[in-house]
C-alpha cells in the first residue's frame, strides 16, 4: 500500500472511503488487500453471529411460550415475530446460512434453555437437554409450541 494511503488502524471510514476508490479506478496494485480480505470475513462472521444470537432470543421465547402458557403475552408472540423476520432477512442476505441452520440451532438451544431457566424461574429439568423443536418448526412463522 503506498505510503501516503490512509491507515486501516487510524480511520477505518477514510480507509474504507480510500480503498472504494481505488477499487472503483481499477487500481488494484494499491489496495489494502490484506486488511480488505480480513474485513470480507468479518462481515461473513458478523452474518453468522447475527443468525446465532437471533435463533437463541427465539429459542428462549418459544420454551418461555411452552412451559409459561399462563405468562404468554403479546410481548413475547411480537418477539417470536420479530426474531423470525429478521432471521428470514439474515437467510435471504446469506442463502448460505441456511443449511447451517439446524447445527447453530444446537448450540443457540444452550444459551436459549439457560435463559429460560434464569428467567422463568422453573427447575432445570423441566427444560430437555437437547432442542425440543426442528429447524423448520422454529423458523416457520406459523408454528407456536403448546406442550
Amino acid at each position: 500500500m503506498p505510503r501516503n494511503s490512509v491507515d486501516y488502524e487510524e480511520d477505518f471510514y477514510a480507509w474504507t472511503i480510500e480503498q472504494s476508490r481505488l477499487l472503483r479506478a481499477g487500481k488494484l496494485s494499491e489496495i489494502d488487500i490484506a486488511n480488505i480480505a480480513e474485513e470480507i470475513e468479518g462481515m461473513g462472521r458478523s452474518d453468522r453471529r447475527e443468525l446465532s444470537r437471533r435463533l437463541a432470543v427465539l429459542v428462549t421465547h418459544l420454551l418461555k411460550w411452552r412451559h409459561q402458557p399462563s405468562a404468554r403475552s403479546r410481548s413475547w408472540s411480537a418477539t417470536i415475530d420479530e426474531q423470525r423476520l429478521q432471521i428470514e432477512e439474515v437467510l435471504a442476505e446469506s442463502p448460505s446460512l441456511r443449511p447451517k441452520a439446524a447445527t447453530m440451532l444446537s448450540d443457540a438451544y444452550a444459551i436459549a434453555r439457560a435463559r429460560a431457566i434464569a428467567e422463568t424461574g422453573l427447575a432445570e429439568e423441566a427444560f430437555p437437554e437437547l432442542c425440543p423443536f426442528t429447524p423448520d418448526e422454529v423458523l416457520s412463522r406459523a408454528f407456536l409450541p403448546d406442550r
